[in-house]
């Protein structure tokens, strides 16, 4: 191996950790995206505490961390105003036989803050939501069949959307045929899909944003497609509530969906979700109608106090300290800085920045052109040996201007190295090992 370019990160603990979680936990994680495959071999830190935009590994190192928690810590670890609210609740109890007067106050502030919708329900995970959506718009409209949105990469854990993926050992065909998907700003193709299954689709599902911004009049005319087909509208706006606006994307581009679902910054990594939309569908869900009733969302720890607390607080934070601003504000100067770096050490082509500024994610292409993991797996080495844990570049507003400053500095050290790697056609001598693997893939 070259060694001129070897910056050793060893992580003993670490790896110990690892191998104690496999040895009890299926995957070594509880979310596959956390999964040791997801990074270099022997270099996946095992966290031991975080602190704003700095967590430390159980060997004692440090990290400016991106995209942490999965997108869902937007304001940093340990936020003290968040945990603060959370800490009050749970000297008060935090689960109850009938509901807590808090479940109200959560409700009214997150229907004052998506002031598109008219009714909410609280869960623990964004799949709860999802799939909630998704049987409350087959329960009204009758019908079977659910559209995806083909662009977008996870919607939930459950059979309707997991058996379109490659891991979809366990779910049966006739399950995944009722899915059908639609590409991402093509309303023609959408339509025909509309038009093919007509009087078949329950609803639309997507995120309204994702890595690009979505065509003018796109999200309109999905609007007006789903009207016009009788089928009913889902915006998942787990990644894009609070990055877009605290409205959500629904509040930033005008467009209102009949159904939407929250998470992640939500509760700045307490578990808590949220099911919103329009009173004649929740209520569907609910005891003041006369029609059949519809299972929609009843969970035992749904609406655990400290939770809604921590999710309330949030809302407070974003709206008092402009917290949207300031991730677009970091991400703009992160990406200018990292798309620098890359194009003065002559990778601009290859190391690729893409995304909204408070969601940015990397793509790593080879010498063709081509999505690599191999070139994946070597940037990402060469990122942790200098203390920066990174998955993506999605900021959280703990972020302060030193910890970009050091992050570009070594995606700086990262392209020099990646140039070579390049220059040899075969980054298999930085690799150190086997390279990253998707999260979806059918075999292990």
């Amino acid at each position: 191996m070259p060694t001129e370019d070897t910056q050793e990160l060893l992580l003993p603990r670490s790896r110990t950790a690892n191998e104690r979680l496999h040895a009890m936990i299926p995957g070594g994680a509880h979310t596959y995206a956390k999964g040791d495959d997801q990074y270099p071999a022997d270099l996946a830190p095992v966290i031991s505490h975080g602190s704003g935009a700095h967590v430390w590994d159980v060997d004692g190192n440090r990290y400016i961390e991106y995209g942490s928690g999965l997108r869902s810590v937007s304001l940093g670890h340990a936020h003290p105003r968040v945990t603060e609210a959370a800490r009050r609740e749970l000297d008060r109890g935090s689960n109850f036989v009938r509901p807590s007067i808090l479940e109200v106050e959560a409700a009214e502030r997150f229907l004052a803050t998506v002031p598109t919708a008219e009714m909410v329900k609280f869960a623990k995970n964004g799949s709860d939501a999802t799939t909630a959506a998704v049987r409350l718009a087959r329960a009204a409209t009758g019908r079977p069949r659910v559209a995806i949105c083909a662009d977008h990469p996870f919607f939930s854990v459950d059979d309707w959307f997991i058996g379109t993926t490659p891991m979809s050992a366990g779910i049966p065909a006739e399950t995944n045929e009722l899915t059908v998907r639609f590409p991402y700003g093509d309303l023609a193709a959408t339509e025909e899909l509309l038009t093919r299954y007509e009087g078949e689709v329950a609803c639309l599902i997507l995120e309204p944003a994702a890595q690009t911004e979505p065509p003018p009049g796109y999200l309109a005319g999905l609007r007006a497609l789903a009207d016009r087909h009788g089928c009913v509208l889902v915006f998942d706006e787990m990644i894009t509530g609070f990055r877009w606006s605290e409205a959500g994307a629904q509040g930033l581009y005008g467009v209102v969906p009949d159904l939407s679902t929250f998470g992640k910054a939500l509760g700045n990594g307490f578990a808590v979700s949220a099911l919103a939309g329009r009173r004649e569908l929740m209520e569907l869900g609910g005891l003041r109608h006369s029609g059949e009733r519809v299972f929609l969302l009843s969970t035992t720890h749904g609406a655990e106090t400290h939770s809604l607390a921590a999710a309330m607080a949030v809302q407070t934070v974003y709206t008092e300290e402009g917290v949207t601003a300031r991730l677009h504000a970091l991400g703009e100067r992160l990406a200018a800085g990292v798309r620098e770096a890359a194009a003065a050490m002559g990778v601009g082509d290859h190391l690729v920045v893409r995304g909204r500024a408070s969601n940015l994610v990397f793509a790593t292409l080879d010498e063709k052109g081509q999505p690599s993991q191999e070139y994946r797996t070597l940037f990402l080495r060469r990122l942790l040996a200098g203390g920066v844990l990174a998955p993506s570049f999605v900021v959280s507003s703990a972020l302060d201007d030193a910890d970009i400053d050091h992050t570009v500095d070594v995606v700086a050290q990262a392209c020099a190295v990646y140039r070579k790697a390049l220059d040899a056609a075969d980054p298999t001598p930085w690799l150190a090992g086997r390279p990253v693997k998707p999260v979806f893939r059918r075999l292990v």
